[in-house]
């Protein structure tokens, strides 16, 4: 089976935990951080707003920067990914993109979906764990970073 199932890809009718995902505040570019609030501004109400709710409060705790001072080893809007499942060892490659570019074909991952959620301004190395139904657990570990827009000098994507 594939680190991207179902429940990792669609995001979350109800939220196991509204108010936060991750332990420490995620890292954040100036510009990640407008536009994302704009997202969770136009999904709070209908199908997704259980994770847009998620994810204002992890931007609500984010440590934010400014584009040319991001770290290239953190996950921002746009970054290709190579992440693993801690349980089975299987590695995926991914896109962590807008919900209007998600395409799961073309691992284009969106950000109001749990992986791509939790993917979100960690560090290459970095752990996360979050609920499943059925008291389960998913935890992924960011392998590498294969291209960051910040560091390869694209800010304007």
């Amino acid at each position: 089976m594939s680190v991207l199932d179902r429940e990792s890809i669609t995001p979350a009718a109800e939220s196991p935990s509204p108010h936060r995902l991750h332990e420490a505040p995620i890292r954040l570019t100036h510009d990640d951080l407008v536009r994302l609030r704009a997202l969770v501004g136009r999904h709070l109400e209908g199908p997704e707003a259980a994770a847009a709710e998620m994810l204002e409060a992890e931007l609500d705790r984010a440590q934010v920067v400014e584009q040319s001072e991001v770290a290239a080893d953190i996950v921002t809007m746009r970054s290709k990914v190579v992440f693993e499942d801690v349980e089975t060892g299987k590695e995926q490659e991914a896109v962590l993109v807008y919900p209007e570019e998600a395409d799961l074909s073309r691992s284009r991952i969106s950000v109001l979906a749990p992986v791509g959620m939790a993917l979100l301004g960690i560090s290459r190395g970095q752990s996360i764990s979050w609920p499943l139904p059925g008291a389960r657990t998913r935890t992924l570990r960011v392998v590498s970073i294969l291209y960051q827009p910040e560091a390869a000098g694209d800010l304007h994507l």
